[in-house]
């Protein structure tokens, strides 16, 4: 059986504190910033099914995006990689939201915002 000292188990909880935190964070701007995308793009002028098809597309990417990522990190071992490159998609992506001056610039960034959740954030 694998031994850990001491100083290595409280480093690793430490981590893993730390990671919950990111974690917390993370979800709590993107699900306030995910409330609000409706309201903001009917104000930057998109219409309903604009609206619908915009939301759908992001959501299937997303989906689609945790297959491929999933297969990616098993092949390459690239797990926290892969982690880190979706929390600081998250990072950039939602406060883009509100520096965006039309619809298409929001949809665009709502699809990338759904692609932080294919690399396994959500």
């Amino acid at each position: 059986m694998l031994k850990i000292s001491n100083p290595e188990r409280k480093a690793a909880f430490r981590f893993i504190i730390c990671l919950g935190f990111v974690s917390l964070f993370a979800d709590m701007t993107y699900e306030g910033a995910h409330s609000v995308i409706g309201p903001l793009l009917k104000d930057l002028g998109a219409t309903g099914t604009q609206v619908g098809i915009i939301m759908g597309l992001g959501e299937m990417i997303a989906a689609s995006l945790r297959y491929f990522s999933g297969r990616l990190a098993d092949k390459t071992r690239a797990y926290w990689t892969i982690t880190t490159l979706g929390y600081f998609l998250n990072l950039v992506v939602v406060p883009g939201l509100a520096f965006a001056g039309s619809w298409q610039v929001v949809a665009l960034l709502v699809v990338a915002c759904r692609r932080c959740c294919g690399f396994g954030l959500r």
